[in-house]
């Protein structure tokens, strides 16, 4: 963005228009412009300056960062971040406003599976157990395939042992027995 830019964005539904922001590009910075209502009260409007920081990228060019205008315990944040978040007042960086990653919070089976999808997907296949494991793709050498076979049936044969292992206090003495050797 050169100096001098503006711009605004809206949300809205049926028409409706829910939110919008105002932005405009000055000296190293970009000015937010936007009301917030925290917890029902009034409307307050809000102009937040963002300092952006230009790293040089490996091949050439600049890529922008915003760096984070928190104060978390009375230290400025000024983390180099490529999204900021509306958690509350401002818009800050995702430690500020303590927001995990989705898969933060995920079981280790599921990660496990995600990783099989994405293998699955990756050879031009479709993501599940259900589905067969593509052929091996046209210029794909035979033993990075089998290598990507391989992992995506030991990723899915972990995730199927954690899944029963975390419920198996479901199962009767009978299947226990026959997945565990109890």
């Amino acid at each position: 963005m050169s100096e001098g830019w503006r711009g605004n964005w809206q949300w809205s539904r049926n028409g409706e228009v829910l939110s919008k922001i105002g932005m405009r590009a000055e000296q190293g910075r970009i000015v937010l412009d936007y009301r917030v209502r925290l917890h029902g009260g009034e409307w307050e409007p809000v102009t937040q300056p963002v300092k952006i920081s230009y790293v040089d990228c490996n091949f050439g060019g600049q890529r922008p960062f915003f760096l984070c205008p928190g104060v978390v315990n009375g230290q400025h944040c000024g983390r180099r971040m490529g999204k900021l978040f509306s958690g509350g007042r401002y818009f800050l960086c995702r430690h500020c406003y303590s927001i995990a990653y989705t898969s933060q919070s995920e079981p280790r089976y599921d990660r496990m599976l995600r990783r099989a999808n994405k293998l699955r997907m990756a050879l031009g296949g479709e993501p599940g157990t259900a589905h067969w494991i593509a052929p091996k793709p046209k210029g794909m050498w035979q033993r990075t395939y089998q290598r990507k076979r391989f992992e995506i049936e030991c990723c899915e044969d972990n995730a199927n042992q954690l899944f029963i292992a975390k419920y198996a206090h479901l199962l009767s003495l009978g299947e226990r027995e026959m997945y565990f050797g109890e």
